[in-house]
């Protein structure tokens, strides 16, 4: 029979262990100082406060005014946490004596343990937090008598229906983590802090173990913000299946419709690549105009542009999205390159999905996405399992890839997705009467058929224009590709006139 289980105060933590801590059982919480764990800890108490539960919090090396400020910071009360400060060895004598050099070390310890369970017996409550280890392992001084202290504790706490968390600093043996306690814990928690070349600090966290109990592995990023800690976990794609039909997503231009053979499908994800200047994020927006006006949530994660050079651009193709954002229809998100971490991301994306039943989303753009994480580790795993996700939720995702250089190379710089995405449309620069002009061609769609041809792009006060399809070129996929054909077909000024 399944334990009941214990929420910690940090929904992503319950989402980790599906549906929170198994109740009575011991754990560690281990981390540098500067991880998170008094934050995780005040978090886990308080969840208990909000139930009804009693709470104590014993505290070795922290005073009662530190854990205040630390409550205040996020604008919390310790009311209804019983607080125990033991703040130095000398007050584990308990009448008032001085330490001196004649008094032995075990009398040390074990008053300090004699003092902790009387404290235990006289609250009773239901949570506790031992913050922290270090302390006790100073006091020990012998590793040997140290664990037998800390097995000791736990038996002491077994028959009582008590969960426990055993707050360790890692400060002592090196800083290394400790298995002997490891063995003894139910669970683990470890907070780890990262720091950067650039930027703020990130932060990530792991369920070392957890007998008996299915969690997600593996790192989950967190950060701490005013109001607590919030945990990201990490995102499994086949998780979050759901069905829904597999239609086209039409972006009401018939030309552009046509060259995808009626757009897009959803579930899929499209690649917009080409030089800056292309018109890759208006042929984007265009799409999520359309959307919007058919009633679709639609979302776009801005890396690179301001918002309101977005809506400013999108105000010039005839696009009113302010309506659109008032209303809720549209989420219009400026991300920050240098504080957001991929967990974080994944998360925005997922609320946005399951939230809100986002049903178009862009990422505008993936050279800024990899820009703001440089030293992350496996950025193109996490993209995979973020688009696998997207496309088993029905969303059509919208990426937008520049290339390297304005004319010329097809380099796509060091984030290649063009094997992920189901949809390729290559937009161009092009030669032609003495002027420059773009083009857009699709070269790649697994949803079905699609045309082979390039037609000219042309964005105006009109809007987005496609012209027929053009043929008669030169140097299309190397160089800057010429037209050499009959300006018949050629978008111009005159025939916008017209």
């Amino acid at each position: 029979m399944p334990l009941p289980r214990m929420t910690t105060g940090t929904a992503g933590l319950d989402t980790i262990l599906k549906g929170g801590l198994p109740v009575d059982r011991v754990y560690l919480l281990e981390g540098q100082p500067g991880s998170g764990k008094t934050t995780l800890a005040l978090q886990f108490l308080r969840e208990g406060v909000r139930n009804g539960e009693r709470c104590l919090y014993v505290t070795l090396s922290e005073t009662t005014d530190e854990l205040t400020e630390v409550a205040a910071s996020h604008g919390w009360s310790l009311d209804g946490i019983d607080l125990f400060e033991l703040a130095s060895a000398e007050a584990v004598l308990g009448d008032g004596r001085q330490q001196s050099i004649l008094h032995p070390w075990e009398m040390e310890l074990d008053g300090t343990v004699r003092l902790i369970q009387a404290e235990v017996e006289r609250f009773n409550p239901s949570r506790i937090v031992f913050d922290s280890l270090s302390e006790l392992r100073l006091l020990a001084q012998d590793a040997l008598r140290y664990r037998r202290q800390v097995l000791s504790l736990k038996q002491f706490f077994a028959p009582r229906n008590i969960t426990v968390i055993l707050v360790d600093d890692l400060t002592g043996e090196g800083g290394e983590r400790d298995a002997h306690l490891h063995s003894l814990c139910h669970g683990v928690l470890s907070l780890e802090r990262l720091t950067l070349d650039f930027g703020a600090a990130r932060r990530r966290m792991q369920v070392q173990k957890l007998r008996g109990v299915d969690f997600i592995a593996g790192y989950h990023d967190l950060s701490i913000e005013t109001g607590g800690m919030r945990i990201y976990p990490r995102l499994v794609a086949s998780d979050h299946h759901r069905p829904f039909v597999g239609d086209a997503v039409p972006s009401d231009i018939a030309e552009l419709d046509d060259l995808l053979g009626g757009g897009p499908l959803r579930g899929t994800s499209t690649l917009l690549t080409g030089p800056a200047g292309s018109g890759k994020t208006n042929v984007a927006l265009q799409f999520v105009a359309a959307a919007c006006q058919r009633g679709e949530h639609c979302c776009i994660f801005e890396f690179d542009e301001r918002t309101g050079t977005l809506l400013t651009r999108a105000d010039a193709l005839g696009f009113d999205l302010r309506p659109h954002i008032e209303s809720g229809l549209l989420e219009l998100r400026q991300m920050d390159p240098a504080e957001i971490s991929p967990g974080e991301f994944a998360w925005s994306v997922r609320e946005s999905v399951q939230d809100k039943n986002c049903r178009v989303l862009v990422i505008d753009s993936l050279n800024g996405y990899l820009a703001s994480m440089p030293q992350e580790k496996q950025l193109m795993l996490q993209m995979h399992e973020l688009l696998s996700f997207l496309n088993q939720a029905g969303v059509l995702t919208l990426l937008i890839n520049p290339q390297h250089g304005l004319v010329g190379t097809m380099s796509t710089g060091n984030l290649n997705v063009s094997y992920m995405a189901d949809t390729v449309i290559l937009f161009r620069f092009f030669e032609a009467q003495g002027r420059i002009r773009k083009a857009l061609s699709v070269i790649k769609n697994r949803s079905g058929a699609h045309e082979d041809t390039i037609r000219e792009l042309r964005i105006d006060g009109q809007g987005l224009r496609l012209s027929a399809p053009l043929s008669d070129f030169r140097g299309v996929l190397t160089g800057t590709p010429e037209f050499l054909g009959s300006p018949a077909p050629l978008l111009d000024e005159l025939s916008a006139v017209q």
